[in-house]
């Protein structure tokens, strides 16, 4: 196999690696992302997006700023793509290092062995007996896999273990690939583990160059979540709130158990490991994370940019309840429907406005609507789709999040700014958004409210206690406005990021 060689010239600062955000979905991390760039103007990105299916990602949401200088974009599914399949003897050599990392994988261990880990993934990038074909159709592969189900799996089905292991490893030739035509870079930045942070784990590896890991929310407990929730998966989870219990099948736990090796290959690639806010840092450090690399960088909002929104805001209190977001199942778009029976049957004259996507889970978006319909608000509850945030937030008396799992949302800031005061579910860093943080923090006062997960009649009084009283609602205005005005501008995050890079280049 030819390999590209290495280049001695950067073409780019910063490799901004991507899976499934921008720039083909709003908000968000893609929000973040082209914030950065655009702020940025002096740094130069190539950004490298991972996708699963290129069905899914046909038109792209933002344009790319000037000092994009690269993009390119792949997708996880054409891993499979294959011509005629031919049996190979494969590289037992080979294997057996494979089949000694995965012994690692195993275990319980938070760290993984990083010389051996680095050996494999050379034998990925050079193809030295690991190609693709060779884990496809090798005898060797045959044998590991069989082996490996013997031994390991208690699922009564060879064929659900067969293809599952294969599906969930082909991708990973594809990155081995990525990286080896990737363009040179000083640094290596990625918004999330997962593929990306593999990805970003071999091109240290190429490269041996700052790898920086930046979590907006903890990738693994994420795909926990989803992985709760999957269907395409035959057997029966029981759900807990972090996602699954321990007496779920081995098919489901192969796959979690997958995506938090990735998360500890990267955490053992990357330096610095950035999170949000402080309780999603002890959850990398908990995850594997060693703690000195681990260091927070809140998310920052442009005050200039709602400037407009807070002076249009009318006397009064709007008696609309907004929830921005995708709707999506990890959004609890349902909690926020049924709160909204309750809010709406105490002042009739209220309305619920969903601000956001609905394409990305169309079987979800149209139960949502069969909610709306049979909780008789048809007139009450609107679907907006996509609008411009600033336009939207004067007509707002009240935000709401009612997600199952947030980072640090960057919705309740831009609220805040506008001058709407918020509910949140008691998720990520929302209750330190709305309550404070540190002692200087706090002493602004509550913005708002926490209520639990999946709780529609806690939501509905903590939206009547601010709507229902002029003076609490002022109270809680103010301490948006100053909070985020004090600590979460985006010239501080800029300038973090901005130090962040320099230290970079002179590595």
């Amino acid at each position: 196999m030819l390999i590209k060689p290495l280049q001695t010239t950067p073409e780019a600062d910063v490799c901004l690696l991507l899976e499934g955000t921008y720039p083909y979905v709003r908000g968000g991390v893609s929000s973040w992302v082209h914030q950065i760039i655009n702020g940025l103007p002096e740094v130069t990105f190539a950004v490298i997006f991972l996708g699963g299916s290129p069905r899914f990602y046909e038109k792209q949401q933002y344009q790319m700023p000037a000092n994009v200088v690269h993009f390119e974009c792949h997708y996880l599914e054409t891993s499979w793509e294959q011509g005629e399949a031919q049996s190979r003897p494969g590289n037992p050599k080979a294997m057996a290092k494979v089949r000694e990392l995965h012994q690692h994988f195993h275990g319980d261990e938070k760290t993984i062995p990083m010389a051996l880990a680095g050996e494999v993934m050379r034998m990925l990038q050079d193809g030295d007996g690991l190609s693709r074909d060779d884990f496809l159709y090798s005898r060797t592969s045959w044998e590991a896999i069989t082996e490996g189900y013997e031994q390991y799996c208690t699922d009564p089905s060879f064929v659900n273990y067969f293809w599952t292991l294969r599906s969930m490893h082909a991708p990973v030739f594809l990155l081995a690939e990525v990286a080896r035509n990737a363009p040179y870079c000083r640094l290596i930045h990625s918004v999330s583990t997962g593929y990306a942070g593999m990805l970003g784990a071999f091109l240290q590896q190429r490269w041996h160059r700052p790898f920086l890991l930046s979590e907006h929310g903890i990738y693994t407990k994420e795909r926990k979540i989803d992985l709760a929730q999957a269907s395409w998966i035959t057997d029966n989870p029981h759900e807990t709130g972090e996602g699954l219990s321990s007496d779920v099948g081995y098919i489901r736990r192969m796959w979690i158990s997958f995506f938090e090796q990735l998360g500890r290959l990267t955490y053992n690639a990357a330096d610095p490991i950035i999170s949000l806010y402080g309780g999603n840092r002890e959850r990398q450090i908990s995850d594997g994370a060693e703690a000195e690399r681990c260091r927070v960088i809140p998310n920052g909002i442009s005050l200039k940019h709602y400037a407009d929104a807070l002076e249009k805001r009318p006397e009064g209190i709007p008696k609309v309840v907004g929830l921005i977001g995708r709707v999506v199942p990890i959004k609890d778009i349902k909690t926020f429907i049924r709160a909204m029976r309750g809010v709406v049957t105490a002042i009739p004259e209220a309305e619920g406005w969903i601000v956001g996507p609905d394409e990305e889970d169309p079987a979800y978006a149209a139960e949502c609507r069969s909610l709306v319909v049979s909780l008789g608000l048809e007139n009450k509850v609107k679907f907006l789709g996509f609008q411009k945030i600033p336009e939207i937030m004067p007509q707002l008396g009240v935000m709401v999040l009612t997600s199952i799992s947030e980072a640090q949302p960057l919705v309740i800031l831009e609220a805040y700014a506008a001058g709407v005061p918020c509910v949140a579910t008691d998720v990520g860093s929302c209750r330190e958004l709305i309550e404070g943080g540190p002692e200087e923090d706090r002493a602004l006062g509550s913005a708002g409210a926490t209520v639990a997960i999946a709780d529609p009649q806690a939501s509905a009084r903590a939206i009547l206690d601010l709507l229902g009283n002029p003076e609490r609602w002022q109270q809680a205005q103010q301490a948006g406005l100053a909070r985020v005005t004090n600590f979460y501008t985006e010239e501080l995050m800029f300038q973090r990021y901005r130090d962040l890079y320099n230290d970079a280049k002179e590595a």
